[in-house]
Order: structure tokens, then sequence, then C-alpha cells
């Protein structure tokens, strides 16, 4: 089993940087720019929102963010996994930390935005083995058929 450190980013660190923009060139490469809603480092070091780092060996290969939502409510962003971690449990790591700490923090429920084609089908799988399911936008989404948005409830006990 591999190990990971999983840790707060802290405002201006280049791994972040560098995996954010990873994440922004795929999500563009695969998205049109009115269903794109992935955010970058300005957004993720925002109030109201934490960027995690998932770290094996020192090397940063994951991240994920918890944003602020009304209502008691966080927004699950900018999962990624680096193309040649994927498959190695980086992200069921980062996205059982997000949810462990959104349950201690007395959260009511975890949404996220993904996307709705093939390439994102992992995404959605994963994310449902931990209980996300299906739910109308949020927010201040709106409905896309690009987008598939999900949701986690967290005011029952786990």
């Amino acid at each position: 089993m591999p190990e990971f450190t999983i840790a707060l980013a802290p405002a201006g660190d280049p791994d972040a940087a560098r995996l954010i923009q990873r994440h922004l060139a795929l999500m563009t490469s695969q998205s049109p720019a009115e269903s794109c809603h992935a955010q970058g480092q300005t957004d993720l070091e925002a109030p109201g929102a934490r960027l995690f780092l998932l770290r094996q060996d020192g090397v940063a290969i994951a991240m994920g963010a918890l944003k602020s939502l009304k209502g008691g409510a966080l927004e699950l962003k900018s999962m990624h996994t680096v193309s040649e971690a994927r498959g190695s449990g980086a992200g069921r790591a980062m996205l059982t930390h997000l949810v462990t700490l959104a349950r201690k923090e007395a959260a009511t429920g975890v949404f996220l935005e993904t996307g709705s084609a093939e390439e994102f089908k992992p995404s959605r799988q994963l994310y449902a083995t931990l209980g996300f399911v299906e739910c109308p936008p949020f927010s201040n989404y709106e409905e896309d058929p690009l987008s598939t948005f999900m949701y986690l409830d967290l005011s029952s006990a786990p």
C-alpha cells in the first residue's frame, strides 16, 4: 500500500501551482469554456477555500479543495491526480481525507460538479463509492449537459 501524506497547501505553494496548471490544462482540453468550472490558484486560496496536496515520497501527485457554501455545506473542488499516479489510490485517499474533514467540521453535506462525458466516468464512480449521488445544480451552477452534479449528505451518521 503506498504511503501518502496530505496537508493544507500554503499560499503560493509552487507544487500547488504546478498541479493546478496541469488540472486547468486537462479540464480546458476536455470541456468548452462555458462548461469548465475548474478554478485557478487565486480562487483556491481565497477566503472560504482550502487546497490540500497529497504527496508520495515527498512529491505532490494529487490535490483537492473544499470551498464553503451557504447553509453549512461544502463544495469539493479541483480534485486532480497526475496521470502518472492514476490507479495508485491517491485520488481515493484525497477524497476520503476531504470527506473525513467535512464530517469532523460538522458540514451538512458535500456538493461537487464534474463532467458527464465518458472520460469523467472513473471520477463519478469514485465519488459514488463514498456515497455521493447525483443531484440538481447547486449554488451558482446551472443545468449543463456536460456537467454532473453530486451530493453527499452528512446530516446523518456515516
